[in-house]
């Protein structure tokens, strides 16, 4: 087992421990929480051994990397996500790549996400990305507009709803973190009561490396780690 491969097996057990534990303090079992490891600073080489280390679900930031990562990749047990944003034009090339895209932001994003799962004969899985801070250097439905943009894409044939994405304010307070995660999973409860039937809102993607523990004892269901992943990795 080289170094690197002993380091990333270390890092992957250290954080799922620590998921492990969140979820305790919750009362929520661990296996209720999807880790998506995202490797936006690292080359393919090392998303290839974290994948072999058991992590499957790899997440990607820019389109462009992800079609790269996904091409040098051969392991059939990745699911690709995308966590970034997901411009108009790329749509057509990063449907089929991925499981999921957390970073959907605009009614005519999931529009257009709709035309061209269409035109693919597959139906994409996508979550409404949601600016829950308030914060103006962050991209995200303002919260006023997801119920009515939930009630636009219910009445879409080729998009499937599975949930809301957020990130908290940049402020780094332990406090303000927990507001912000815990108005998304408010949100959520709030709107599921009143949500069409074929749109689901089952999913919190909330949580990076900095913050991933609070936001699963605030209700995440997927976190998006990369940083922690890597430590002691050669760039």
């Amino acid at each position: 087992m080289s170094d690197v491969t002993r380091r990333i097996a270390e890092n992957l057990a250290a954080v799922r421990g620590r998921i492990a534990a969140a979820a305790g303090r919750a009362g929520r079992p661990a296996d209720a929480i999807e880790l998506v490891a995202v490797t936006k600073y690292v080359p393919a080489q090392i998303a290839a051994v974290l994948a072999e280390a058991g992590c499957h679900a790899l997440g990607e930031s820019r389109p462009q990397a992800l079609w790269a990562k996904a091409a040098e990749l051969a392991n059939p047990a990745v699911r690709w996500h995308l966590v970034g944003h997901l411009q108009r034009n790329k749509i057509a090339r990063t449907l089929p790549l991925v499981a999921l895209v957390h970073s959907v932001d605009t009614l005519r994003l999931l529009t257009a996400i709709d035309e061209e799962a269409g035109l693919a004969g597959r139906p994409a899985q996508v979550l409404l990305e949601v600016n829950v801070s308030g914060d103006r250097a962050k991209m995200g439905l303002p919260p006023a507009q997801l119920a009515p943009t939930i009630q636009r894409a219910a009445e879409l044939a080729n998009v499937s709803i599975r949930g809301l994405m957020g990130m908290a304010s940049l402020t780094g307070v332990a406090a303000a973190t927990r507001r912000d995660f815990g108005r998304l999973r408010e949100l959520r409860d709030q709107l599921t009561a009143e949500c069409p039937a074929n749109v689901s809102l089952a999913e919190l993607s909330m949580g990076m490396s900095g913050d991933y523990e609070i936001a699963i004892e605030e209700g995440s269901t997927i976190v998006r780690i990369g940083s922690a992943l890597f430590e002691g990795i050669p760039a």
